[in-house]
Protein backbone atom coordinates (compact mmCIF):
# COMPACT_ATOMS: atom_id res chain seq x y z
CA UNK A 1 0.00 0.00 0.00
CA UNK A 2 1.25 3.74 -0.89
CA UNK A 3 0.30 6.02 1.90
CA UNK A 4 -0.35 9.76 1.14
CA UNK A 5 -0.24 11.37 4.17
CA UNK A 6 -0.65 15.02 5.77
CA UNK A 7 2.02 16.36 7.94
CA UNK A 8 1.92 19.86 10.45
CA UNK A 9 2.10 22.81 8.27
CA UNK A 10 3.86 24.65 11.18
CA UNK A 11 3.15 23.70 14.68
CA UNK A 12 4.13 20.15 15.07
CA UNK A 13 1.16 19.15 17.57
CA UNK A 14 -1.21 19.35 14.99
CA UNK A 15 -0.28 15.53 13.78
CA UNK A 16 -3.37 13.33 13.88
CA UNK A 17 -3.12 10.07 15.56
CA UNK A 18 -3.53 8.69 12.15
CA UNK A 19 -0.97 9.99 10.98
CA UNK A 20 1.49 8.71 13.54
CA UNK A 21 -0.18 5.07 13.66
CA UNK A 22 0.30 5.09 9.89
CA UNK A 23 4.08 6.58 9.63
CA UNK A 24 4.99 4.01 13.07
CA UNK A 25 3.58 1.06 11.10
CA UNK A 26 4.87 1.48 7.03
CA UNK A 27 8.11 -0.33 5.63
CA UNK A 28 9.88 3.23 4.25
CA UNK A 29 9.09 6.49 4.21
CA UNK A 30 9.47 9.07 0.97
CA UNK A 31 9.72 12.89 2.13
CA UNK A 32 10.00 15.79 -0.27
CA UNK A 33 12.93 16.85 2.55
CA UNK A 34 14.44 14.19 4.75
CA UNK A 35 15.67 16.65 6.98
CA UNK A 36 12.49 17.59 7.66
CA UNK A 37 11.00 14.93 7.65
CA UNK A 38 13.44 13.53 10.40
CA UNK A 39 12.54 16.45 12.71
CA UNK A 40 8.86 15.36 12.36
CA UNK A 41 9.64 11.89 12.92
CA UNK A 42 11.77 12.19 15.84
CA UNK A 43 9.44 14.63 17.62
CA UNK A 44 7.07 11.39 17.63
CA UNK A 45 9.77 8.85 18.23
CA UNK A 46 9.49 7.29 15.16
CA UNK A 47 12.49 5.40 13.21
CA UNK A 48 11.85 4.62 9.67
CA UNK A 49 14.17 4.21 6.76
CA UNK A 50 13.52 7.51 5.11
CA UNK A 51 14.48 8.72 1.13
CA UNK A 52 14.20 12.35 -0.75
CA UNK A 53 11.28 11.67 -3.41
CA UNK A 54 10.72 15.46 -4.97
CA UNK A 55 10.01 17.07 -8.25
CA UNK A 56 14.25 16.80 -9.41
CA UNK A 57 14.80 13.37 -8.00
CA UNK A 58 11.44 11.64 -9.84
CA UNK A 59 13.17 9.66 -12.15
CA UNK A 60 15.18 7.81 -9.65
CA UNK A 61 13.08 8.12 -6.83
CA UNK A 62 9.78 6.26 -7.98
CA UNK A 63 11.76 3.29 -9.30
CA UNK A 64 12.91 2.64 -5.48
CA UNK A 65 9.15 3.44 -4.42
CA UNK A 66 7.63 0.86 -7.22
CA UNK A 67 10.54 -1.71 -6.32
CA UNK A 68 9.41 -1.43 -2.65
CA UNK A 69 5.74 -1.72 -3.55
CA UNK A 70 6.72 -4.60 -5.73
CA UNK A 71 7.94 -5.91 -3.24
CA UNK A 72 5.04 -5.97 -1.15
CA UNK A 73 6.60 -3.14 1.21
CA UNK A 74 3.87 -0.65 2.57
CA UNK A 75 5.00 3.62 1.60
CA UNK A 76 4.41 6.32 3.31
CA UNK A 77 4.87 10.00 1.32
CA UNK A 78 4.94 13.60 2.63
CA UNK A 79 5.32 16.45 1.53
CA UNK A 80 7.49 19.83 3.83
CA UNK A 81 3.94 20.42 5.18
CA UNK A 82 0.86 19.87 4.69
CA UNK A 83 -1.64 18.09 2.75
CA UNK A 84 0.70 15.73 -0.36
CA UNK A 85 -0.75 16.61 -4.11
CA UNK A 86 -1.40 20.11 -2.78
CA UNK A 87 1.70 22.40 -5.35
CA UNK A 88 3.77 19.89 -4.38
CA UNK A 89 5.41 16.31 -5.85
CA UNK A 90 2.79 14.32 -4.05
CA UNK A 91 0.46 14.30 -7.41
CA UNK A 92 3.42 13.08 -9.60
CA UNK A 93 4.16 10.00 -7.47
CA UNK A 94 0.51 8.82 -7.25
CA UNK A 95 -0.01 9.44 -11.00
CA UNK A 96 3.23 7.33 -11.54
CA UNK A 97 2.07 4.28 -9.29
CA UNK A 98 -1.67 4.30 -10.60
CA UNK A 99 0.06 4.27 -14.32
CA UNK A 100 2.47 1.56 -13.86
CA UNK A 101 1.40 -0.61 -10.69
CA UNK A 102 -2.71 0.03 -10.61
CA UNK A 103 -3.02 -3.38 -8.57
CA UNK A 104 -1.49 -0.91 -5.47
CA UNK A 105 -4.07 0.88 -3.08
CA UNK A 106 -2.95 4.29 -2.47
CA UNK A 107 -4.73 5.39 0.98
CA UNK A 108 -4.91 9.23 1.95
CA UNK A 109 -4.45 9.80 5.60
CA UNK A 110 -6.01 13.03 5.83
CA UNK A 111 -4.87 16.11 7.78
CA UNK A 112 -3.59 19.82 7.45
CA UNK A 113 -4.01 22.05 4.93
CA UNK A 114 -2.88 25.71 4.29
CA UNK A 115 -5.68 25.55 1.63
CA UNK A 116 -8.24 24.66 4.20
CA UNK A 117 -6.77 27.14 7.46
CA UNK A 118 -6.89 30.55 5.97
CA UNK A 119 -10.16 29.46 4.22
CA UNK A 120 -12.13 28.24 7.97
CA UNK A 121 -10.77 31.29 9.33
CA UNK A 122 -11.76 33.89 6.25
CA UNK A 123 -15.23 34.97 6.97
CA UNK A 124 -16.18 33.96 3.64
CA UNK A 125 -18.97 31.99 1.65
CA UNK A 126 -16.65 29.14 0.71
CA UNK A 127 -19.24 26.75 -0.62
CA UNK A 128 -17.58 27.47 -4.32
CA UNK A 129 -13.90 28.38 -4.61
CA UNK A 130 -10.91 28.12 -7.42
CA UNK A 131 -7.44 26.67 -5.43
CA UNK A 132 -4.78 27.96 -8.09
CA UNK A 133 -1.27 26.76 -6.40
CA UNK A 134 1.43 29.02 -7.45
CA UNK A 135 1.62 31.72 -9.63
CA UNK A 136 3.92 31.27 -12.72
CA UNK A 137 7.51 33.02 -12.06
CA UNK A 138 7.84 34.77 -15.49
CA UNK A 139 5.87 33.90 -18.14
CA UNK A 140 2.14 33.73 -18.26
CA UNK A 141 1.97 35.51 -14.48
CA UNK A 142 0.37 38.79 -15.56
CA UNK A 143 -2.18 36.64 -17.30
CA UNK A 144 -2.73 34.77 -14.16
CA UNK A 145 -3.36 37.78 -11.63
CA UNK A 146 -6.06 39.21 -14.75
CA UNK A 147 -7.94 35.57 -14.16
CA UNK A 148 -7.47 36.30 -10.23
CA UNK A 149 -9.10 39.89 -10.40
CA UNK A 150 -12.15 38.97 -12.41
CA UNK A 151 -12.82 36.26 -11.07
CA UNK A 152 -16.70 36.21 -9.54
CA UNK A 153 -15.42 33.97 -6.43
CA UNK A 154 -13.14 33.67 -4.50
CA UNK A 155 -9.78 32.38 -5.65
CA UNK A 156 -6.83 30.96 -3.13
CA UNK A 157 -3.39 30.96 -4.11
CA UNK A 158 0.37 30.31 -2.43
CA UNK A 159 3.38 32.44 -3.16
CA UNK A 160 6.89 32.38 -1.36
CA UNK A 161 8.30 35.52 0.70
CA UNK A 162 10.16 36.40 -2.43
CA UNK A 163 7.50 37.27 -4.77
CA UNK A 164 4.48 38.17 -2.19
CA UNK A 165 4.82 41.95 -2.83
CA UNK A 166 5.11 41.84 -7.07
CA UNK A 167 1.78 39.62 -6.12
CA UNK A 168 0.15 42.27 -4.25
CA UNK A 169 1.68 44.84 -7.24
CA UNK A 170 0.49 42.67 -9.69
CA UNK A 171 -3.78 42.84 -7.31
CA UNK A 172 -3.05 46.14 -7.20
CA UNK A 173 -2.86 46.81 -10.77
CA UNK A 174 -5.31 45.23 -11.78
CA UNK A 175 -8.19 46.16 -9.18
CA UNK A 176 -10.64 48.27 -10.26
CA UNK A 177 -13.34 47.52 -7.83
CA UNK A 178 -11.46 47.51 -4.40
CA UNK A 179 -11.00 43.92 -3.87
CA UNK A 180 -10.41 42.40 -0.36
CA UNK A 181 -7.62 39.92 0.33
CA UNK A 182 -7.76 37.65 3.37
CA UNK A 183 -3.68 36.34 3.38
CA UNK A 184 -1.87 34.69 5.65
CA UNK A 185 1.61 34.51 6.82
CA UNK A 186 3.19 31.45 8.46
CA UNK A 187 -0.18 29.88 9.57
CA UNK A 188 0.00 27.57 12.80
CA UNK A 189 3.27 29.12 13.76
CA UNK A 190 4.50 31.54 16.56
CA UNK A 191 4.37 34.36 13.55
CA UNK A 192 1.52 33.71 12.37
CA UNK A 193 -0.46 36.66 10.76
CA UNK A 194 -3.75 37.15 9.01
CA UNK A 195 -4.43 40.10 7.37
CA UNK A 196 -7.52 41.22 5.63
CA UNK A 197 -7.30 44.49 3.63
CA UNK A 198 -7.18 45.86 -0.61
CA UNK A 199 -3.88 44.66 -2.26
CA UNK A 200 -2.63 48.47 -1.74
CA UNK A 201 -2.89 47.94 2.35
CA UNK A 202 -1.43 44.24 1.79
CA UNK A 203 1.74 46.29 -0.03
CA UNK A 204 2.28 48.59 3.17
CA UNK A 205 1.35 46.06 5.44
CA UNK A 206 3.79 43.43 4.79
CA UNK A 207 7.31 45.08 4.99
CA UNK A 208 10.20 44.05 6.74
CA UNK A 209 9.78 41.14 9.58
CA UNK A 210 6.44 40.71 7.90
CA UNK A 211 8.05 39.86 4.54
CA UNK A 212 9.73 36.59 5.92
CA UNK A 213 7.40 33.05 5.87
CA UNK A 214 5.05 31.02 3.80
CA UNK A 215 2.28 32.92 2.44
CA UNK A 216 -1.43 31.96 1.23
CA UNK A 217 -3.87 34.47 -0.07
CA UNK A 218 -7.50 34.37 -0.69
CA UNK A 219 -8.99 37.25 -3.21
CA UNK A 220 -12.32 37.60 -1.97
Amino acid sequence: MLYIVATPIGNLKDITLRAIETLSSVDVIFAEDTRVAGKLLACNNISKPTYRYDEHSHSRAIKEVLAFLEQEKSVAFISDAGTPGISDPGTRLVQSVRELLPRVKIIPIPGVSALTSILSVSGIDSSMFSFFGFPPHKKGRTTFFKRVALSDIPIVFYESPHRIQKAFEALAKEDKTSMKLVVGRELTKIYEDIFIGTPKEALSYFVGEKLKGEFVVVKI
